[in-house]
């Protein structure tokens, strides 16, 4: 339960920073792709750098701790390209914002998966919110739009949708946790009262 609860503060820290900056580029998009650039570039490593962490603290070897690892890996790559080399990355901006949102789904469905086998009733909704993600990501990647404030603000879009879902499907995967343990405890206690 301890380790789940740390991947719920580091999902929710990086749902966070991907809705902070959803709502600053949808709300100015005229601002400089350059600053756009440097802040994309600096979400990206410092979540990579949460889900590192989380993966060093907490090897438990579950599935939730490789896709830390491999997240946290491709995040804090793609984060420390982007502020090295902002003025290479700035025409396909949206395509790596497409693909980090592609992978944040699929994450997501592997979420929904795990609700579904701990039979969580309302599972089909985080499998949904995990389909649509991939979907924004892979609209991103496929048709990154020319013009560059609707560029911007749909990026910006995408981030806050992202991050929203995000929280949503891992406050679902603790609160099933919470009460499978809660059971189970239960059933113990009854256990060893039974017990002569």
């Amino acid at each position: 339960m301890k380790v789940l609860k740390r991947l719920k503060t580091n999902v929710v820290i990086s749902a966070l920073l991907c809705i902070a900056l959803g709502v600053v580029l949808f709300a100015w998009p005229g601002l400089s792709m350059q600053i756009v650039c440097t802040a994309i570039g600096a979400v990206l490593l410092i979540g990579g750098g949460v889900r590192l962490a989380a993966y060093f603290t907490e090897r438990d070897g579950s599935v939730y701790a490789q896709m830390n690892l491999i997240m946290g890996i491709i995040l804090a790559v793609i984060g420390i390209w982007i502020l090295l080399q902002p003025n290479q990355v700035l025409a396909i901006i949206p395509i790596i914002v497409g693909i980090v949102i592609a992978l944040h789904g699929i994450t997501n469905l592997q979420q929904a998966v795990s609700l579904c086998r701990d039979k969580y009733d309302k599972w089909w909704i985080a499998l949904i919110l995990g389909l649509l993600t991939v979907g924004l990501g892979v609209l991103l990647v496929c048709k990154p739009f020319a013009a560059l404030d609707t560029a911007v603000k749909l990026i910006g879009i995408f981030l806050i949708y992202d991050g929203a879902s995000d929280i949503w499907i891992v406050s679902r995967i603790y609160r099933t946790a919470k009460t499978m343990k809660q059971e189970a405890e239960a059933l113990d206690v009854e256990g060893k009262e039974i017990d002569p």
